[in-house]
């Protein structure tokens, strides 16, 4: 009993015992946090789901049905998943003002936290492409643009025109123009294909290919002065030879004319 007494006595058991409590109430706070940490991710989502099922059914429920299942008047939502909401509806398209060929965009109704429960509601209905995160749609790499240029060419440029101004389509439909878009927005409509566009998933276009097309829309139809001076509204190289031919020809033949008409001898002819 002597020789436990003072072993219980010795200078370094308080130390000994203060790193084992340590050490066990670490080991219980990582064993519990994450599922407390899960527990609070799952319930600020469901209620981000409730709220936006209240929206949907205020705003959306007329044509897309109750529970997004679709509807004489409005497509199924099952799958679109958030980046379809938060595309239609952040840009104003959605709700729809009226049935037409293409629904236009125009001023949008809802806050940015209600857009993101209503995505969260129609999310849950099943998966679909998901809202990107900024760093998805924001180029830091100077080269991008060239690239993106190449691949807005290939892809893009038949519909939006080659410096994204847009263009006319069949049956009263269009290519919007794509200055002033928010490039969030335009990775979204790649992800989502909305109304006659395209849909372009990371299978076919990766992520970085989507970054490096917004980096040169952005870079395209900035408001920058154009060195090349006025681009007659970047209609085409067939719009701009037809109008310099047109004027420029034109005016040529004209001051010709007036030269020839006061020259000495036609004035005494």
């Amino acid at each position: 009993m002597k020789k436990l007494s003072a072993r219980r006595r010795h200078p370094l058991a308080a130390l000994v015992v203060l790193l084992f409590a340590l050490a066990a109430t670490g080991g219980l706070y990582a064993a519990f946090l994450p599922a407390e940490k899960a527990q609070a991710d799952s319930s600020v989502q469901s209620l981000a789901i409730d709220e936006g099922k209240k929206l949907f059914a205020v705003g959306c429920s007329s044509c897309h049905g109750l529970n997004g299942q679709g509807s004489s008047d409005g497509p199924s939502l099952v799958g679109v998943g958030s980046a379809a909401v938060d595309f239609q509806v952040a840009t104003g398209r959605m709700p729809a003002q009226q049935p037409g060929a293409q629904v236009p965009k125009k001023k949008n109704i809802y806050s940015q936290a209600e857009i993101d429960q209503m995505a969260a509601f129609v999310a849950s209905l099943g998966p679909g492409p998901v809202a990107p995160a900024k760093e998805q749609y924001t180029s830091t790499n100077p080269d991008d643009v060239a690239k993106g240029g190449e691949l807005f060419r290939t892809n893009c440029s038949q519909c939006h025109n080659f410096a994204g101004q847009g263009g006319a389509l069949s049956q009263g439909k269009y290519a919007p123009a794509l200055d002033g878009v928010d490039p969030k927005h335009i990775y979204e409509a790649m992800q989502t294909g909305p109304q006659n566009m395209p849909s372009f998933p990371d299978g076919i276009m990766p992520e970085e290919q989507k970054r490096q097309i917004v980096a040169f829309v952005r870079h395209t139809t900035n408001d920058e002065p154009n060195p090349g001076g006025l681009s007659l509204g970047s209609l085409g190289p067939v719009t701009e030879g037809l109008f310099g031919w047109i004027f420029g020809l034109g005016s040529l033949i004209a001051i010709a004319i007036w030269v020839a008409a006061h020259t000495t001898k036609a004035k005494k002819s």
